[in-house]
């Protein structure tokens, strides 16, 4: 307990996204790039025996730490601190490691499976949320709710079509990140400074082997598509697009938990509240949204990381530069760690979420009056009223109720004042009929059915496969 522990590691993230990020998958990968590049150099003619690439493999997870932590104390180096390492448990074929590579070829080349397959694990969550979302918003789709602009009462919405505007910005930031999927490129085999001037010598010149051993390690690491050309490194502009997508994430996560927070502040809407769950250490009658708010504090951290890695891209020199490296260790890591428990806490809060009809009503009905005014005015012009003596009545009687709500703390009475109002003509029990909340949503049901219906159920249906999620949180 002497030490700092990461709260991303301790109290937030998954497992699955801690283990991406871990120490055994960046170095068995690194062991795994290491065996694929002397398999395909031994396909396509160097001097590699058979005995030496099985003895790679046989000891691909066989990682002694402490020795390789030895080795870069010495060296002051990590990737030559972990080919001696290799070698070591594989010495017939230290000879063979890293044949031709330069240190990027494990770093960049393990930096990019773990980026993708991070945003593979982020994908499932998303989807999730996606699919609890437009649930919510087909439930409550015709359930009137208070508009606001500026937080001031405005027009009715219904509560399934405020949900739509929060899938809304999911929707983008899906296709933002399929996007980036589908145009990810790995680095490959580059050589030191991009020119692959050290093949030339083992392939006698051939570059037609440098070619086909490019496509073919990348394939083997399920990548279609690899970058034509690199410096000694991948374009560190992959660190400053991923975190921002990354960025993206959150800000949709911020502005939900922003708007959820402020319902449940008017006891409309609430997140999950636990049987034993303690909202506050002093006044014991509190429910606190500690979910959304920790939402919003992991959300802000990582649209802070966004500017640190277009710095990263921005300041590359020439073919390399290492003031990359101890940003990205950092950054990318933890960017992806905080996203993953933003959307596993996200998930939690949809799984519970509470709504409360009659609260959202009562709120409704001290401010419909006031919305009906338009109509009332429009009635008693076509019942053969003047349409200035008219508003001049009903702004008077909209004062008075405006009056009794703020000074004197009592219910809204404008229906009351303006159905006792003999000198308006307009047809008063038809009044009462209008008031029903569901004639001023416009057509925020049919809005919302179209929308789930055309942009949200297709990555549903299409993403089907990764439907089904437990979202419990640690802490």
């Amino acid at each position: 307990m002497n030490s700092y522990k990461n709260p991303l590691e301790e109290r937030y993230s998954s497992e699955e996204m801690l283990f991406n990020f871990s120490h055994n998958n960046k170095f068995r990968t690194w062991r795994k790039l290491w065996i694929a590049l002397a398999e395909i150099e031994k396909d396509l003619g160097l001097e590699i025996s058979d005995e030496q690439i099985a003895e790679l493999k046989a000891n691909a997870e066989n990682i002694d730490y402490d020795k390789a932590a030895e080795y870069e104390k010495k060296f002051r180096h990590d990737v030559m601190a972990h080919v001696h390492t290799y070698g070591d448990v594989a010495p017939s074929a230290k000879g063979i490691i890293h044949l031709g590579a330069t240190s990027a070829f494990v770093g960049d080349n393990t930096d990019l499976i773990q980026i993708r397959d991070g945003l593979l694990i982020l994908k499932k969550k998303l989807v999730n949320v996606i699919k609890n979302l437009a649930d919510f918003a087909i439930e409550y789709k015709d359930l009137p709710t208070l508009g606001f602009t500026h937080f001031q009462p405005a027009q009715l919405t219904t509560v399934g079509k405020r949900a739509t505007l929060w899938l809304q910005s999911l929707v983008l930031d899906i296709e933002e990140l399929d996007f980036f999927l589908e145009t990810l490129r790995f680095r490959g085999v580059k050589g030191t400074t991009g020119t692959a001037a050290s093949f030339l010598e083992l392939f006698n010149g051939d570059y037609s082997k440098v070619k086909h051993l490019d496509k073919e390690l990348s394939k083997r690491f399920g990548f279609e598509k690899v970058f034509g050309v690199s410096g000694q490194t991948y374009d560190r502009k992959i660190d400053a697009k991923v975190v921002a997508l990354l960025g993206n994430i959150a800000q949709s996560a911020h502005k939900f938990t922003n708007d959820l927070r402020l319902l449940q502040n008017l006891k409309e809407i609430e997140e999950p509240f636990e049987k034993n769950q303690i909202g506050s250490s002093a006044m014991a009658y509190k429910r606190n949204p500690m979910r959304s708010e920790r939402i919003g504090a992991l959300a802000k951290y990582v649209m802070s990381l966004t500017t640190s890695s277009a710095m990263v891209a921005s300041t590359q020199w020439f073919e390399r530069t290492l003031d990359d490296s101890a940003n990205k260790r950092l950054t990318i890591p933890q960017a992806f760690l905080a996203v993953d428990a933003i959307l596993l806490i996200w998930n939690n809060i949809m799984n519970g979420i509470v709504v409360y009809p009659n609260r959202i009503n009562k709120h409704i009905m001290e401010e419909l009056p006031f919305m009906a005014t338009e109509y009332i005015i429009m009635e008693e012009v076509k019942a053969g009223g003047d349409r200035q003596e008219i508003h001049e009545v009903i702004r008077v009687h909209s004062m008075e109720a405006s009056k009794q709500v703020k000074v004197e703390g009592k219910e809204n009475d404008l229906i009351e004042r303006i159905l006792s109002d003999h000198s308006l003509k307009l047809d008063k029990s038809k009044l009462k009929e209008v008031l029903d909340p569901k004639n001023f949503i416009g057509f925020a049901p049919i809005q919302t059915e179209e929308f789930i219906k055309n942009e949200v159920q297709p990555i549903i249906d299409q993403n089907k496969d990764l439907i089904g999620l437990e979202a419990d949180l640690k802490v």
